[in-house]
């Protein structure tokens, strides 16, 4: 990104307000924001979020409400509820889910490692 580009950088603020949506995109990336992209989900019980890879991002997950695991391949899974929040390295696949009886919502942030 050019000095040009990241001079046009500007403080934003987002509602936090997705309707009846269960993905809600907060921060997309370039021009937006230099590398964040960033979202917030939300997650019936016992639904998943699907499998997929960091790949050469780092991601921290911040529930909001309700409780889940981070299910990581190769790591132990981890606890999700409000009041931690979780980090996934580069190159790391995992899953959410939703393993509570209420609605499971978070937001994520994902940064570009390098």
């Amino acid at each position: 990104m050019t000095n040009t580009l990241i001079n046009q950088l500007q403080p934003k603020v987002i509602q936090l307000d997705p309707g009846d949506q269960s993905y809600f995109k907060l921060l997309s990336g370039p021009p937006e924001t230099r590398s964040i992209k960033s979202g917030l989900v939300t997650l019936s019980p016992g639904k998943s979020i699907g499998l997929h890879n960091s790949q050469s991002n780092e991601e921290v997950i911040i529930p909001l409400a309700g409780c889940g695991e981070l299910r990581l391949t190769d790591h132990a899974s981890i606890e999700l509820k409000t009041g931690l929040i979780a980090y996934v390295p580069p190159q790391t696949e995992h899953d959410v889910i939703n393993t509570g009886s209420l609605d499971l919502r978070y937001i994520f942030i994902v940064v570009k490692a390098q």
